[in-house]
């Protein structure tokens, strides 16, 4: 058994609120949302961190950003706005290390530094 949580749902060995499932990619609901809609976007291929994924397989990561812009559409959000975001390291925030894209919104979302 793997000590990667998102491979452990993944693998369906954690359960986990699926909103988008395809042969790469896994799309669920945080446990702990930040904004009305908060999807985490994780590719079933293991990378550490967006940097890796980038270097490894760019198409891979476009089709999670692909992925959360079709998940906007259909929670109701791609008009009003939303955020995608990837934290990368600890100093970031990043708590697993396995690739995931941040999917939030519904709601305003404040600035970010450099808006």
């Amino acid at each position: 058994m793997s000590d990667d949580l998102f491979l452990k749902i993944i693998d369906r060995e954690v359960p986990a609120d699926i909103v988008r499932e395809n042969d790469r990619v896994l799309a669920i609901r945080d446990i702990n949302p930040q904004a009305p809609t908060h999807v985490l976007v994780i590719p079933k291929t293991r990378y550490r961190d967006a940097g890796e994924l980038a270097a490894a397989d760019p198409a891979l990561l476009a089709e999670l950003i692909g992925t959360a812009r079709e998940i906007a559409e259909a929670e109701g959000i791609a008009d009003s706005g939303y955020r995608m975001l990837f934290n990368t390291g600890a100093d970031a925030g990043q708590t697993i290390f396995h690739v995931h894209l941040h999917l939030l919104g519904g709601e305003q979302l404040g600035a970010l530094a450099g808006g």
